[in-house]
């Protein structure tokens, strides 16, 4: 059944950034994208010690969109295109690097004091062939504003793309899906096959596949084409990626993502020599380039 239905299975990578945990599926040894996924990373759950957060000082990026939704938890944004965002769970941050842009990630400060919680997913898509280097943007989009399916014991909501005919307001720069589903003790919805490729993560919870368990905090490819029935008997959040399918590869080296080696190595020496923008209210400090990054891809 497990050949019939699933095409790879990624494990996570775990880090510890002290006080909350990432666990990190893509990209891996096994496979670099899913659709336009590159990156996908889950947050906690955690709750920080009181008078704590997180600071994620200024750093660049290239050539791809973040993906920013809480389960749990605020976090706010700040851009070197001015933009200053607080997201929230269920709410969307997007915000499209394109040539090149700057960017910081801090929890609240009314929020500190008690010790925040943090839960959520972030992810990276990778820009189409002929908009890599598109202008920089930002957008947020409110939990009201995404489309909610409710039946069967499950409420999904489609964070972007189409999904059970309901369409996300989120932009999309290449074909995407992807949707947040929660499952009620026996709850089940379909999976189409709509996409070329798609994969499906159980974030809490529990959750099975046409009766095949899935393991938490893991990547499932799905095999091209084929349909079946997520369900959970106890309970369960699962988060369904994927789109088109990319017709040449994607490199990835720390923060930067591009089908050119040379462009990435070209945004390191921006970023070592200062080129980059600056954050208006948080450029006091930032990200230096590492020697060896966490995130790479393997070619």
């Amino acid at each position: 059944m497990t050949d019939d239905l699933i095409f790879q299975t990624i494990q996570p990578v775990t880090h510890d950034l002290g006080g909350f945990s990432v666990h990190c599926t893509l990209p891996s040894r096994p496979r670099t994208m899913v659709g336009p996924f590159v990156f996908f990373d889950q947050m906690g759950p955690a709750v920080l010690a009181p008078g704590t957060g997180i600071d994620v000082r200024p750093h660049p990026h290239i050539n791809l969109s973040t993906v920013t939704y809480l389960f749990e938890g605020e976090i706010d944004h700040r851009d070197s295109l001015g933009t200053f965002a607080t997201i929230t769970g269920g709410a969307v941050n997007l915000m499209t690097a394109g040539g090149g842009i700057v960017h910081s990630e801090r929890s609240p400060a009314d929020a500190r004091p008690a010790g925040p919680p943090l839960s959520g997913i972030q992810t990276w898509l990778a820009l189409p062939d002929g908009r890599e280097e598109i202008a920089p943007a930002f957008e947020h989009v409110p939990a009201a504003a995404l489309p909610v399916i409710e039946a069967g014991g499950a409420t999904a909501r489609v964070v972007m793309g189409t999904l059970w005919g309901a369409t996300s307001p989120v932009t999309a720069h290449a074909p995407t899906i992807y949707a947040d589903i929660a499952l009620l003790p026996g709850g089940s919805i379909p999976i189409d096959a709509d996409a070329d490729e798609r994969a499906l993560y159980v974030a809490t919870g529990e959750a099975s596949l046409d009766g095949m368990p899935l393991a938490p905090m893991t990547l499932y490819v799905l095999r091209p084409g084929i349909a079946a029935t997520l369900r959970s008997a106890t309970g369960g959040r699962v988060m369904l990626a994927g789109g088109g399918a990319f017709s040449t590869p994607r490199h990835v080296w720390w923060n930067f993502v591009s089908s050119s080696r040379d462009r990435i190595n070209q945004a390191k020496d921006d970023w070592k020599a200062g080129r980059f923008p600056t954050v208006p209210g948080d450029d006091a400090e930032s990200i230096p380039i590492p020697e060896v990054p966490l995130t790479v891809s393997y070619p």
